[in-house]
């Protein structure tokens, strides 16, 4: 439970919110025309007079119920479990589905790469240098216990979220400069001169938390006590590791605004936690949920038989996923020395027979992964043409020379599982290395065995384990796979307490300042980022600043392929697989509007309770 605050705690808090508080925001600066929107790149695709977004139904009834099994997680939340509300700080499990409980100074449009629209902000103006914003709050904007959402609340929550919030946040964070409550309704954010692309929006999509509410409760704690919130939920009942309900709170303020318009449409929504996914399948079928994403191929192609599915009281759905897939696979922790040599990557990158998984343990259902910017127009292709290498040539001599040349692409096997010539490939690169065969087995150049351990929370991925580690048995490498409980996996990745693990990271169509948190030397060195290979390259760092610098999205794109190819060069993770698809299945209870928005899947959002058929 979270604790009283003394006066001296109260105090510390509010001296911690002053020190982002420039002097210079007071002073008046130019500002351009009042905006009803924001963007990277300044382009909105609907007008200041827009309704509501194209994507829903604004006549949907409110009603009903809507649950799912938990197949995404927060900052410091778990597939599995949860013991914490906070979901914003580094400490506890936290919970999924907390940003339904807040407000924020704007909201995503699901038509847009990055637009957004105003929420509890009404409208911005923005300097020309794009280093200040002045957001206009709506007078009508209002806490669940109906005191007002003002400035100074803003400005209490984006300097908390920076001193105390989760290492991602404040990662991200490092370009806000401070902020000022100019009055009641008018707050002023800054940021630094080389701030992020994305960081303004990312500001703007933040939580707005109750200043006087913190002043007797500890922001930095984990708890399990229902916070105060300004959003279109709040938290209902709930069971600690097992589910957690949300309830529409039905004088909501803000149900008529154009970003909310035939959204938040059912009374409840329920995140079932499973520690199984057979077992949560299982739930499934038994109409414990209603609603479930299906990652695992084998359960796509050959679980759906039963009564309910047959008798249409189940449906089936498959719809593309046209945002960026990103990069799923397993990443080597280069602050182990074993990891540290590119060769030694390189092998263990060819000893993977994806081709072999994807026929036998899932169904031919994936392609591989080859960039970190998969199934976008972000990932470099064949060699670098004269823009790309406008961008590399500085670091020439500094980089693997296949920079310079086509793009890394994974291997591809004979699929039987012993592909001879990715083996001797590997068995090659690991004795140039050093790392050379001593009675049947590998020994890292002082000596020592090269052993090593994959470290997992997700039991159904032992297939894909156990198939890896046998092919890397017949190079003579001794491998083990641990699979360790929720909240002990955690804590083990943020303090980069592995070998290997599985790991997916994913980027927007606009990435920016969040680039930093996955590849940059600051994030190597800093606990609980997405840093997990340890990635330290000043080529990286110099790149990933282009990018946040790219004036264009022609100059974006082209720095992105650029940090792509060199990435990719680095061999810094073992690629497996990618499906540009949501495969869903559903209890046939719900509507939807006739067409989804494209850069999210818009579920629950966008739904409502339907006919009840099931």
């Amino acid at each position: 439970m979270i604790t009283r605050r003394n006066a001296l705690i109260i105090s510390a808090g509010a001296l911690a919110a002053a020190k982002f508080n420039a002097p210079a925001l007071a002073q008046e600066v130019q500002l351009d025309a009042e905006r009803h929107g924001m963007s990277a790149f300044g382009d909105l695709q609907y007008p200041a007079d827009f309704p509501n977004f194209a994507y829903v139904n604004v006549n949907a009834p409110k009603g009903g119920a809507y649950s799912e099994a938990v197949s995404s997680r927060t900052y410091n939340g778990s597939f599995l479990t949860f013991n914490s509300l906070n979901t914003y700080i580094l400490k506890g499990e936290g919970v999924l589905g907390m940003d339904r409980v807040f407000a924020s100074l704007m909201a995503r449009s699901g038509d847009e790469p990055d637009a957004m629209y105003g929420f509890a902000a009404k409208s911005v103006r923005i300097t020309d240098d794009g280093l200040t914003y002045r957001f206009a709050l709506r007078e009508e904007a209002k806490f669940h216990d109906g005191t007002p959402i003002t400035a100074h609340d803003v400005v209490w929550s984006l300097t908390t979220l920076k001193e105390k919030g989760h290492p991602i946040i404040t990662q991200l964070l490092r370009d806000f400069s401070g902020a000022e409550a100019v009055d009641d309704r008018t707050v002023v954010v800054k940021f630094g001169a080389r701030r992020g692309r994305d960081v303004p929006l990312f500001v703007a999509g933040l939580p707005i938390f109750s200043k006087a509410y913190y002043a007797n409760n500890e922001f930095d704690q984990s708890t399990l006590t229902p916070p105060l919130g300004g959003g279109a939920y709040k938290v209902g009942k709930f069971e600690v590791g097992h589910f957690i309900e949300y309830d529409r709170v039905k004088d909501w303020w803000g149900a008529d605004l154009p970003v909310a318009k035939g959204q938040n449409n059912f009374d409840t929504i329920r995140y079932e936690y499973y520690r199984d996914r057979e077992v949560a399948f299982v739930g499934f079928t038994a109409k414990n949920y209603l609603f479930r994403e299906e990652y695992t191929a084998r359960t796509w192609a050959t679980r759906y038989d039963f009564p309910a599915f047959k008798d249409g009281r189940v449906k089936r759905d498959i719809f593309p996923d046209d945002t960026p897939s990103g990069a799923q696979g397993w990443f080597m922790n280069m602050r182990r020395d074993k990891f540290k040599d590119r060769r030694v990557r390189e092998a263990l990158i060819n000893a993977f027979d994806f081709e072999w998984i994807n026929k036998n343990i899932m169904y031919s259902a994936y392609k591989r992964t080859h960039s970190v910017f998969q199934n976008s127009p972000l990932m470099a292709m064949g060699k670098p043409d004269a823009a790309e290498l406008a961008l590399l040539e500085p670091f020439r001599g500094k980089l693997p020379d296949g920079v310079f040349d086509e793009v890394y692409v994974p291997p591809v096997t004979d699929a039987s599982g012993q592909d001879r010539r990715s083996l001797r490939l590997a068995s090659q690169l690991l004795t140039d290395a050093g790392v050379v065969l001593k009675d049947g087995k590998r020994v890292l150049p002082n000596g020592q065995p090269f052993t090593f351990e994959f470290l997992s929370e997700e039991p159904s991925f032992n297939p894909h384990h156990l198939a890896y580690i046998k092919t890397l048995e017949a190079l003579g490498l001794q491998a083990t796979l641990r699979v360790v409980d929720p909240v002990q996996y955690r804590k083990r990745v943020e303090e980069f307490d592995f070998d290997m693990t599985v790991e997916r990271m994913s980027f927007s169509s606009t990435p920016g300042d969040s680039l930093r948190n996955y590849f940059s030397s600051q994030a190597a060195a800093t606990r609980g980022s997405q840093n997990l290979a340890g990635i330290s390259d000043p080529a990286i760092d110099a790149l990933v600043d282009i990018i946040i610098a790219a004036k264009t999205r022609p100059e974006l794109t082209v720095a992105c392929k650029a940090l792509d190819r060199v990435i990719r060069a680095g061999r810094f993770w073992v690629p497996q697989w990618y499906l540009a698809s949501h495969r869903i299945a559903y209890w046939d209870v719900f509507a939807r509007p006739e067409r989804q928005p494209r850069y999210y899947r818009g579920i629950p959002d966008t739904w409502w309770s339907g006919e009840k058929k099931g």
